[in-house]
């Protein structure tokens, strides 16, 4: 839940910063950057409540998966294009976590 959390608050601030301006009213008025800021807080908040239960060598790499789901997520709302080598990187950092979370005690 923690990345995906983190992956869509990073979705939201990429669209939100399409509209950045420096202005205070402005900054406030814009709501994907809003919305971004408090999914990352969220997912911030449920690694935490985490890592008080579980190994730190287990649940950092599982951070990882963000990547995955931000390509997944961008390929949805941002219309973007995954190249093979992007598959790769992502087929490549599932394998990895796998392999962490099975050497896991």
């Amino acid at each position: 839940m923690c990345t995906f959390l983190t992956a869509s608050g990073q979705i939201f601030l990429k669209i939100g910063s399409g509209n950045l301006s420096f202005s205070i009213l402005k900054l406030l008025g814009n709501f994907p950057l809003i919305t971004g800021f408090v999914l990352y807080a969220l997912g911030a908040i449920i690694l935490v409540i985490a890592l008080k239960h579980g190994e730190l060598s287990v649940l950092y790499p599982i951070i990882a998966m963000s990547f995955v789901w931000v390509s997944f997520l961008s390929i949805i709302f941002l219309n973007e294009i995954m190249s093979l080598w992007k598959w790769a990187g992502v087929i490549t950092i599932v394998i990895g976590i796998s392999l962490i979370g099975r050497g896991a005690s």
